[in-house]
């Protein structure tokens, strides 16, 4: 049995989306749903029991035999606005929550997944190497990636490395993401911008390296990333590692295959960034993805232009959620 925590999430149904396509349907599913639509996310979906996030922290903290079949935990549930200021917030979500689930998991000798996060490597000074051994010099620039660097410490200094599983996400894009409203991807915001009013506005650069729209991230389509989950899942690997692309790629690359998805001529407008970002914005990124193939991960990541005409083509323009296939 899978428990899921931020099952109905973006990263999460996708996953089980994945799981449903390998015929695995013995899922417990946790989340909160709240009043928005993330709930559309689960209606295709097939799994067992679902759980609010409150009540499943109830479950783990009595020790519930409800969950003793589980055979592994993948915890992706969490607070992912790079934005929310409510640091007490995000140390009990994100932190806390973690550690309850961690102290459950080694307790009853099930496996942990956890989703850490690129976030964690703040503005690339040390670059974006997953050595283990040298995650306490990191400095990240927002709340949301010092939770994630909180849990990763906490992992190593109770020596839980050898069995639990850290996984550093870049920038992950692509369906069931409708529901982040302001941490959806520039893809998702950039299609409803153009619909809008035919073209897309990109930040200005504000670093002498880098001209306008050719900052840099490691972008990673939702299909390569639960390909990489299911791999972590098979070969019961542990300690933490990165998952993306292993590519850094310009906006104005993935704008261009956004507009060539719409079936539209590129129209660009460069505006400047608000001046409380600038001091916290990573101008590139790209995973080390060395460490992750060395565990025998031999798929590459589908190109940006091909993967961003998947999205806009296959499920922007038709509003389609992940379907599983049919079994």
């Amino acid at each position: 049995m899978y428990i899921i925590t931020g099952g109905a999430g973006f990263i999460g149904s996708a996953l089980v989306w994945e799981l449903n396509n390998r015929g695995i349907e013995d899922i417990i599913i946790a989340d909160h749903l709240g009043t928005g639509e993330k709930w559309k996310n689960l209606v295709p979906l097939k799994y067992t029991d679902y759980y609010e996030k409150e009540d499943m922290r109830e479950l783990i903290n009595k020790n519930s035999g409800i969950l003793a079949d589980a055979s592994v935990i993948i915890h992706l549930g969490a607070c992912s606005s790079t934005m929310e200021t409510d640091a007490s917030y995000l140390v009990d979500n994100n932190f806390n929550y973690s550690k309850e689930l961690a102290d459950f998991a080694v307790k009853n000798s099930i496996r942990m997944i956890y989703a850490s996060s690129a976030a964690t490597y703040g503005d690339g000074s040390l670059g974006y190497k997953d050595d283990e051994s040298e995650i306490h010099k990191l400095r990240p620039l927002n709340m949301y990636g010092y939770s994630k660097q909180m849990f990763d410490l906490w992992v190593r200094k109770k020596n839980l490395l050898p069995k639990l599983t850290g996984l550093k996400f870049t920038n992950v894009y692509g369906p069931n993401e409708w529901h982040k409203d302001d941490m959806r991807s520039l893809v998702c915001k950039a299609y409803e911008q153009i619909k809008e009013i035919g073209k897309l506005k990109l930040f200005k650069s504000h670093h002498p390296d880098y001209k306008d729209g050719e900052q840099m991230r490691d972008f990673l389509y939702i299909k390569d990333a639960v390909k990489m989950i299911t791999h972590v899942i098979d070969t019961e690997i542990s300690g933490i590692y990165n998952i993306g692309s292993g590519k850094a790629e310009t906006w104005n690359k993935l704008a261009t295959a956004i507009f060539e998805g719409m079936n539209l001529e590129p129209n660009i407008e460069y505006v400047d960034m608000p001046e409380h970002l600038r001091n916290k914005y990573q101008y590139y990124t790209k995973a080390d993805m060395t460490k992750f193939t060395a565990t025998g991960y031999s798929s590459t990541a589908m190109p940006l232009r091909d993967a961003v005409i998947d999205y806009v083509g296959n499920h922007l323009i038709p509003s389609a959620h992940l379907e599983p296939n049919s079994q």
